[in-house]
């Protein structure tokens, strides 16, 4: 039979087979194989072409090819991406959407290079057709970069030349592709809904669909809109180009002078680890927390590493390397991290001395911590029965651990002797020598004996706004709400109890014909915290050091009508339920503004919210109010110390309350304890070795003063006084008689009256 008669036959039997089935896998090139027919059971679909390998030296262009220009050196490349569907002449990069619900991919026949030309197959124009899935059910994978041509059905890729089913062609503007050929060569899935008549891209987990005809596509079930519709030309599906490369994210550079789109199809594998420890120390064992992935969701098969060990024996510095492969065989780049593995770590030595072995009763131990760490970095010492002198006879055991910033530790104890004999009593001992800003206890039934040191007072104006009931708020609402001019000082202390995270706030309105000014001279602010006595304390910390330093000072400028927040250090973080805030800041504005201090859910707008709010009821139990005169000015020029006495504030005798208003239940308050007033105390003739000290009257205080400028805790650390039998040390005299001066106001979470005592020291033995 000769080859005319074979080609026909041929002919007719893939005619016959595209009518049985309804779907051909056909394409014209210049010379090559017969592409294969593949067969499937559908109703109806849409056949793209396949486009077939040639060599470049085999390229014979058509009459609608005649205008391929291959690339010169000197050409002009444009870096473009995923962006508008339009013709590609834009040097922008923008990143397109991924994601999207995982479909098996269908991919067309292998690449063959043809020795004769078939006949030509006609193939139906509707319904839409697409080339069916070959046997296999495997896609091309995706290789190098894939160049297109414009005006041409070239493409090159890895040294390979291909033909598309159409040419890359403009229309209205909107430059478009064979979308089967595309797909094939980057390595995506194509097949055809028979429901839906919708063609089908998958990537991974990604999922295109198109419609003849139509502009609009989706992508993962998202529409979206093309700036041309996808058509049939010559039972070839094309589709704006910009349509794929947005939607799965590739990035392409486009050479007007050579007429060419080069899309960047980096396929590889990526591949990445880490290593737990922060530090790396020769003899541990190391940990690798590995990631990798693949962009076209391919399985992960293999790994390899350069330079991994899971201990090093040796100091020193070490690269590692890692790499995977996916399961089309492609290697990931190597992914390197350069560790230092250092020496391992010496644990800190402990020791101490004491200035002697023996002492009695009452006699005052010296201890100097002599630890010891390789690195010179002790996070933490302990110390267990160091007490400053013991007052019964017999051994004492004191021990000493040390830990460096590893977590390594080191312990040392050391037995000193008390006799029998007594140096001073527990009494004398703790007024001579307990250090400033720690706690001792006494009888604290002497105190009531004590003579009171009969001060009177001046004040200072300062306008207290005391916004502390509801203290637990249990929703929503307006808590405080006043107007003020000139100098004001804002005490706000609050729990929240709504079940939710809120946020306070502070607004202030101005509701004058001119603009105003809000100077925020100080600020101390403390929490989100649990515990209302930490918050109290640090809130009186923070306030005394920025009245010290100035750091905190800022102004707000309101115009007639404007509404600001101010004391925004209060709505920084959000109240978790049952944590407590407390603020304490003076402020000043030239011209009278209105203060609403507010709980909303953390999420809420403040402004939008106020309007809306409710305002809030007194709890019964804590104190609101605003009271005017708020800063109490007190001197006193007798002699101190001579005697034990002492000074009560916060009683409301010696020291009465403020009296003021609550402006929202429209009543009179009286400001208990006197929380909110700074006391600026002048004592200008303290006699020779006296003791000051702070005693608690109401029960548990925790807070801080500034005795001659600095700043005293009441008592160090966490630690609370307790009681009125104890006391907290604030100054000593020394050998001539001295003024001193105090400045001090009630923390919020601790109790009031309190004492400022007085106490003749003992002589030094």
């Amino acid at each position: 039979m000769n080859m005319k008669k074979k080609l026909s036959i041929f002919t007719a039997l893939a005619v016959f087979q595209a009518f049985a089935v309804g779907s051909v896998n056909a394409q014209s090139a210049p010379q090559g194989d017969t592409a294969s027919v593949n067969t499937a059971n559908v109703e109806s679909v849409e056949v793209l072409k396949q486009e077939q390998p040639i060599a470049e030296r085999e390229v014979k262009t058509e009459s609608n090819n005649k205008s391929i220009n291959t690339p010169s050196s000197e050409a002009k490349e444009t870096e473009t991406s995923t962006g508008n569907e339009a013709t590609l002449k834009t040097d922008s990069e923008k990143p397109a959407l991924d994601g999207g619900e995982t479909t098996t991919n269908e991919a067309g026949t292998k690449p063959v290079v043809q020795e004769e030309t078939p006949e030509k197959v006609e193939t139906p124009a509707t319904p839409a057709q697409i080339e069916q899935p070959s046997i296999d059910g495997t896609s091309p994978a995706a290789g190098g970069n894939l160049t297109l041509y414009m005006n041409s059905n070239k493409m090159e890729q890895d040294g390979k030349t291909y033909l598309a089913g159409q040419p890359m062609a403009v229309k209205n503007g909107v430059s478009y592709v064979a979308i089967r050929a595309l797909v094939d060569r980057v390595g995506y899935g194509v097949k055809y809904d028979n429901k839906t008549k919708e063609t089908i891209i998958i990537s991974g987990d990604d999922e295109l669909r198109f419609k003849t005809n139509s502009k609009d596509y989706t992508v993962n079930g998202e529409t979206r809109t093309m700036k041309g519709p996808a058509y049939q030309q010559k039972s070839t599906f094309m589709v704006p180009l910009t349509s794929i490369t947005q939607a799965l994210n590739i990035t392409y550079k486009v050479n007007q002078s050579a007429k060419t789109v080069v899309l960047n199809l980096n396929t590889k594998p990526a591949a990445s680890f880490t290593i737990s420890q922060k530090e790396i120390f020769a003899g541990d064992q190391v940990d690798y927390v590995t990631s990798n992935s693949s962009p076209n969701g391919m399985d992960i098969v293999d790994e390899r590493w350069t330079g991994r060990q899971d201990s090093f024996d040796q100091a020193g510095t070490y690269t590692i390397s890692y790499e995977v492969q996916d399961s089309n065989g492609q290697w990931s780049d190597p992914y390197s991290v350069t560790i230092e593995v250092l020496s391992p770590n010496l644990p800190p030595v402990a020791m101490f001395a004491t200035d002697k072995e023996e002492y009695k009763m009452g006699e005052k131990i010296t201890y100097t911590d002599q630890s010891t760490d390789d690195e010179n970095n002790i996070d933490k010492a302990v110390w267990e029965n160091n007490s400053l002198a013991f007052f019964e006879p017999g051994p004492k055991t004191v021990t000493l651990t040390v830990t460096d910033n590893h977590g390594a530790t080191n312990t040392y104890s050391k037995v000193i002797t008390i006799t029998n004999e007594t140096l001073y009593s527990f009494t004398d001992f703790n007024l001579l020598f307990t250090p400033v800003g720690q706690k001792f206890t006494f009888n604290g039934g002497e105190v009531t004996t004590m003579e009171k040191v009969p001060y009177t007072y001046m004040d200072e104006p300062s306008l207290l706004i005391r916004s502390n009931s509801p203290e637990t708020v249990n929703t929503e609402g307006i808590v405080y709400k006043e107007s003020s001019s000139g100098q004001t000082r804002f005490m706000i202390h609050h729990v929240n109890n709504t079940g939710k995270r809120v946020k306070m706030y502070v607004i202030a309105t101005n509701n004058n014909p001119n603009p105003a000014v809000f100077e925020q001279q100080n600020m101390g602010f403390a929490g989100p915290t649990p515990y209302a006595t930490v918050a109290g304390k640090l809130s009186i910390d923070k306030w005394f050091k920025s009245i010290q330093t100035g750091a905190d000072q800022k102004k707000e400028y309101l115009q007639p009508g404007e509404s600001k927040l101010i004391l925004t250090e209060l709505n920084k973080t959000p109240m978790k339920e049952g944590q407590v805030i407390s603020l304490y800041s003076d402020a000043y504005s030239d011209y009278s503004l209105d203060y609403n201090v507010i709980l909303v859910e953390e999420n809420k707008d403040p402004f939008e919210a106020l309007p809306l709010l409710p305002v809030l009821d007194r709890d019964g139990v804590h104190n609101r109010g605003t009271y005017p005169n708020a800063t109490r000015i007190i001197k006193y020029d007798e002699h101190v110390g001579i005697k034990p006495a002492r000074l009560p504030l916060g009683d409301n005798s010696s020291d009465p309350n403020l009296v003021g208003t609550d402006p929202m239940a429209y009543t009179d308050a009286s400001n208990a304890g006197n929380f909110g007033v700074l006391y600026k105390i002048t004592l200008t003739n303290v006699a020779p070795r006296t003791l000051i000290s702070f005693n608690p009257r109401g029960g548990k205080y925790s807070g801080v003063a500034l005795v001659n400028n600095q700043l005293v805790s009441i008592a160090e650390g966490n630690v609370a006084v307790a009681n009125s039998s104890e006391q907290s040390v604030l100054y000593r005299t020394g050998s001539i008689g001295e003024s001193v001066t105090i400045l001090f106001s009630a923390a919020p979470g601790s109790n009031l009256p309190v004492n400022l005592l007085f106490t003749p020291l003992p002589s030094e033995k």
